[in-house]
């Protein structure tokens, strides 16, 4: 049996994108094969003309059912940790380098599968557009699989954290965010265990580099 290939979400992506046409036209989506089982896509939420974009890895089980990215446990770390930082939910971008729930099911339950590759680069049509409309001057990578879609197989997120990058020039648009600052996924200060005050302390940290980032180019 010959081997399906899928062509990558360009072709789904309209014309002339806004916000809401680019979320209706993701539901259509079948740039690779992860519509298949999951919901819905998941397209970026929060403030269109926010300064900041936050990029994590890929909707959850409770973001793939609500339809809108870091609704669930990470989610609420992630705003509590905004606020902390001195940055206000309100005025942020949140998305996902890939916008459908990978994942397997055990008994009733849908466990997260980390995207490969490959879905990362058939997503990157969707992300690209977003940055476009939205056009902020940072964006913090939260976990690996974000830093990958930027960066490549290279990148490791404990290496980068809390620094400030350039825009990688791989990743072409037309108006690039003049920074980006990596730090961990949200998710992960939930799975730290015995270590999660740690955690959450290193992302608030980070997230104050950010704060100052955007003070900074204000």
């Amino acid at each position: 049996m010959a081997r399906e290939t899928f062509p990558g979400a360009q072709e789904w992506v309209p014309d002339r994108p806004t916000l809401p046409r680019l979320q209706e036209a993701a539901q259509t989506c079948r740039g690779c094969d992860l519509y298949r089982d999951a919901t819905q896509a998941v397209m970026g939420a929060g403030d269109p003309d926010a300064p900041l974009m936050l990029l994590g890895e890929q909707p959850g089980d409770r973001e793939d059912r609500e339809g809108e990215p870091f609704v669930g446990p990470a989610g609420r770390v992630l705003d509590d940790a905004l606020a902390e930082a001195g940055i206000d939910p309100a005025h942020v971008f949140t998305t996902n380098a890939v916008k459908h729930f990978r994942h397997h099911t055990a008994g009733k339950r849908r466990i997260h599968d980390s995207p490969k590759s490959a879905h990362v680069a058939a997503c990157a049509p969707w992300l690209r557009a977003e940055l476009a409309l939205v056009r902020p001057r940072g964006v913090v990578v939260l976990g690996g699989t974000a830093g990958k879609a930027l960066y490549g197989s290279s990148f490791k997120v404990g290496e980068a954290r809390g620094e400030r990058r350039p825009w990688p020039e791989r990743y072409a648009v037309g108006d690039p965010p003049a920074w980006v600052l990596a730090t961990i996924h949200p998710s992960a200060v939930l799975r730290a265990g015995e270590e999660r005050a740690a955690a959450y302390a290193g992302l608030v940290a980070d997230l104050r580099v950010a704060a100052s980032l955007l003070a900074d180019s204000a």
